[in-house]
């Protein structure tokens, strides 16, 4: 059995932009928009994915987590993809990652002041989303974009998966520890002390105890 371990533009221009095109495709649902882009939705979910993870959100983590998050909330749910490279070769990665959560949870406050997000992050990217929450073992890379502290209050769970930062018993600071999820499955080399790397891709027993967690915060 496993063990379970408890990141300047207009960009709502580019959203509504990206929408219209998906409508013209024939992508969109039948209320009229993607599932994934409500405009204005109770919840957010803000997903960094794992390097070179496939799938909009993510194939391992983001997107099979979106849909049970979907059925777990009683209220309405849209999703962003963190826009960073999610390359190991990147030295520029990281930081990237941070600026682009922070930016995006920045802006939807501010055009969705009652929104509330839950900060997701696989791999690499839960290396992201520590950085943005500020914790001080990814600071030290450099460039990191912190989320501002009057913030804090908006961001009603995070939910980590494979997160590599277990490794060196660093955890989010205390302010989020409380309505965080860090979930290591036994034998993945990356977050724990196992030695089977197949298993960092084994996370599918995690998706109903990381959306519980989140509809009992949100």
């Amino acid at each position: 059995m496993a063990n379970r371990k408890v990141i300047h533009f207009d960009k709502w221009r580019v959203v509504q932009a990206f929408v219209v095109l998906l409508l013209v495709a024939g992508f969109g649902t039948a209320t009229g928009l993607p599932a994934w882009a409500s405009s204005c939705a109770a919840v957010d979910v803000v997903v960094a994915r794992g390097t070179q993870e496939p799938g909009y959100l993510g194939s391992a983590i983001g997107d099979p987590l979106f849909d049970t998050i979907r059925q777990a909330l009683p209220v309405s749910v849209s999703a962003y993809r963190v826009n960073y490279p999610a390359d190991l070769l990147d030295p520029s990665s990281i930081s990237r990652g941070t600026s682009d959560m922070t930016a995006h949870v920045m802006w939807q406050s501010s055009v969705c002041p009652d929104q509330r997000f839950v900060l997701v992050g696989y791999s690499q990217g839960a290396v992201v989303t520590q950085g943005v929450l500020g914790t001080g073992a990814v600071g030290g890379l450099g460039g990191i974009s912190t989320l501002p502290f009057e913030y804090e209050s908006r961001v009603a769970a995070v939910l980590l998966f494979g997160d590599p930062l277990l490794l060196n018993g660093a955890a989010v600071p205390d302010v989020y520890a409380w309505r965080t999820g860090n979930y290591c499955t036994g034998g993945d080399p990356v977050c724990g002390a196992g030695a089977d790397p197949t298993q960092h891709g084994n996370y599918g027993w995690a998706m109903w105890p990381a959306a519980s967690l989140a509809a009992r915060l949100v």
